[in-house]
């Protein structure tokens, strides 16, 4: 039996869905309305490309399904007009700690319940409590970045790339003097050149692509070619080889004797000193301002474990100015980012960032604690019903292996961290992956040498029976269909 060769109109489909036992309600009719079109069109769609055609009270049930999602704040799903899931949750199984495509850091449970207070009720924005006038917007977090940095004063914008293009703003039309060798593109195809030409100034290239001395940006400050001086830390890329930088306190002298600014981009930003996890030393904030930079900027999402933010330390004078500058504005946070930052930086001073914030939390694992996990995870897998459907003809073997973790991020590139992970061979890599990818929960992993490997470091231990749960049904579906 065949089905209608075409979809009802939107008013038949309407009055479909007014019929319905949930029927529409008080729902605002000009919301209603795209969408219903959006369900014709859909089934149109589909009836062109072969299917049978469904009866109205099943478009009307489509389209009220869709009306409470969208009113319950999630996405309509996959059977949408985008056809994309949305911002949903995902385990990230990968061993990516700061993974770019998945949002990067997890926030701490302080910053999440510091950003539901501030986005449910109003607060003392830019209310100044004892005078009952207009205060500071950023005074809070700004307080905190000063206690953690030494600096004189902090300023907070919506991400680095706006901080350095702020900063460098500083130099007015006159000329900023850059490495060759620190010209990088931090992500997104923005590249240090373009937003030190956005910001008005004059690029001066000094130095070579592996090499580059003080003297190189002596000779551009000598000669009035250069006024800021910015140095980009490489938070990306490694050089190795015939390589060489200048010492960070001598350039800030010679910088200073003619009169210049230093600007030093630290891109991730580390707190906490990384080699105390085995991974290579990361400059602080802290340690670049005391070798003489007048300002500082940083990631707030990166090895900071907060919101997406920009963060500016450094010379009171620099950062008042900076704070007056028009575009300050239009890279100001909103105010759940800022209450966000605030409670993650509070875990810094309080001592406990290593074990309440994620990220860190991750980067400290330990290595016989991953080890545990992942074999619970596989006696799960091992102790459930069968992992493939009858009649299949799949092969899966499932083991616990040794496997290396990335920070990710464009955070200490090179640098990675022994694991342990669930590895799955068997199946087709992608074929799982994408089985793993539509789950619920959806999951993350990767492929090496053929074998799918789901990566305990980037876990959350609370995760790990949801994982187990994700795998099983995962192979089923990867393997329905095979014939026996």
């Amino acid at each position: 039996m065949t089905g209608p060769r075409r979809p009802p109109s939107v008013d038949a489909l309407l009055r479909a869905a007014e019929a319905d036992a949930a029927g529409l309600g008080a729902r605002d009719r000009a919301a209603v309305l795209p969408l219903a079109r959006a369900v014709i069109a859909d089934e149109r769609a589909a009836i062109a490309g072969g299917a049978a055609g469904r009866a109205p009270a099943d478009l009307a049930a489509d389209l009220l399904g869709r009306l409470e999602a969208l009113a319950n704040g999630e996405p309509e799903g996959i059977g949408g007009p985008a056809g994309q899931p949305g911002l949903v949750p995902v385990i990230n199984a990968t061993g990516v700690i700061l993974h770019t495509n998945l949002g990067r850091a997890p926030w701490p449970e302080a910053a999440i319940e510091a950003a539901r207070a501030a986005a449910s009720a109003p607060s003392m924005l830019e209310l100044d409590v004892d005078t009952g006038r207009r205060g500071r917007r950023f005074r809070a977090v700004e307080d905190e970045v000063v206690a953690l940095t030494g600096a004189e004063d902090a300023l907070v914008t919506n991400n680095n790339a706006a901080a350095v293009a702020l900063a460098v703003g500083l130099a007015g039309r006159g000329g900023v003097a850059v490495s060759r060798g620190e010209l990088v593109e931090i992500g997104g195809g923005v590249r240090i050149p373009e937003i030190v030409r956005r910001a008005g100034a004059r690029l001066v290239e000094v130095g070579t692509t592996n090499r580059t001395r003080v003297a190189d940006f002596e000779a551009a400050l000598a000669d009035g070619r250069a006024k800021v001086v910015l140095r980009v830390h490489p938070s990306n890329f490694a050089q190795t080889g015939f390589v060489e930088a200048p010492d960070a306190a001598e350039l800030a002298a010679v910088a200073h004797r003619h009169g210049a600014i230093v600007i030093d981009d630290l891109g991730s930003g580390a707190l906490l000193d990384t080699a105390r996890f085995g991974l290579a030393h990361e400059p602080t904030p802290r340690e670049r301002l005391e070798a003489g930079a007048d300002l500082v900027t940083f990631s707030g999402d990166k090895l900071v474990g907060g919101p997406q933010a920009g963060i500016i330390a450094g010379r009171a004078g620099l950062v008042e100015k900076l704070r007056r500058d028009p575009l300050a504005r239009a890279m100001r946070p909103d105010k759940v980012a800022l209450a966000a930052l605030a409670a993650t930086l509070r875990l810094y001073r309080g001592g406990v960032a290593h074990t309440a914030i994620p990220i860190w939390r991750q980067i400290a694992a330990p290595l016989d604690e991953l080890e545990r996990r992942a074999s619970g995870v596989l006696a799960v897998l091992a102790s459930g019903p069968a992992l493939v459907p009858d009649g299949s003809r799949a092969k899966v073997a499932l083991a616990v292996d040794r496997v290396e973790s990335t920070i990710g991020g464009g955070s200490l590139p090179g640098q990675a961290l022994p694991s342990w992970a669930v590895a799955i061979s068997g199946l087709a890599p992608q074929r799982l992956l994408a089985a793993l990818r539509g789950g619920e929960p959806a999951v993350i992993g990767r492929v090496i040498d053929d074998v799918v490997v789901l990566d305990l470091r980037t876990v959350d231990p609370t995760d790990d029976h949801r994982l187990a749960d994700a795998v099983r049904a995962a192979l089923q579906r990867a393997t329905l269909g095979t014939r026996a």
